[in-house]
């Protein structure tokens, strides 16, 4: 009897929004400076929405969404910014961080943990009196 494999599909596993918001973190924190996967990202996540919902929503033809969305299309910025608006997800900026983090260390938790330079207060005309 001859095993049927079918192929995997990330869309039957994006069920909730954090599922979305999550899966489109880790892809930016991977993708390095490829566009292409970010849009296809996106697209994976649209196709779990629903791209003709997501079409009425951005004022985009569906046909274009998905050619924009493909991994293969070259969406401008305002189409990237119109689907992820309409999608409910925020893109972020976070500082970079050097290249030399410890292993399996992400760069959100980097970020998490820089400290920040402490600023001096002013001091409060009753700490001058006293002092």
């Amino acid at each position: 009897m001859a095993l049927k494999l079918r192929k995997w599909d990330v869309v039957e596993h994006l069920k909730t929004d954090e599922d979305m918001a999550l899966y489109l973190e880790a892809a930016m924190e991977e993708a390095g400076d490829d566009a292409a996967f970010i849009a296809k990202i996106l697209g994976d996540i649209a196709r779990a929405r629903g791209m003709t919902q997501l079409a009425r929503d951005t004022g985009i033809g569906r046909e274009s969404l998905y050619k924009a969305l493909s991994g293969e299309g070259n969406p401008s910025f305002a189409t990237i910014l119109k689907v992820v608006h309409a999608l409910g997800v925020r893109l972020h900026a976070a500082p970079a961080v050097a290249a030399t983090m410890p292993r399996g260390m992400t760069q959100a938790r980097a970020a998490s943990i820089i400290k920040k330079p402490k600023v001096p207060r002013k001091r409060r005309d009753d700490e001058l009196a006293a002092a």
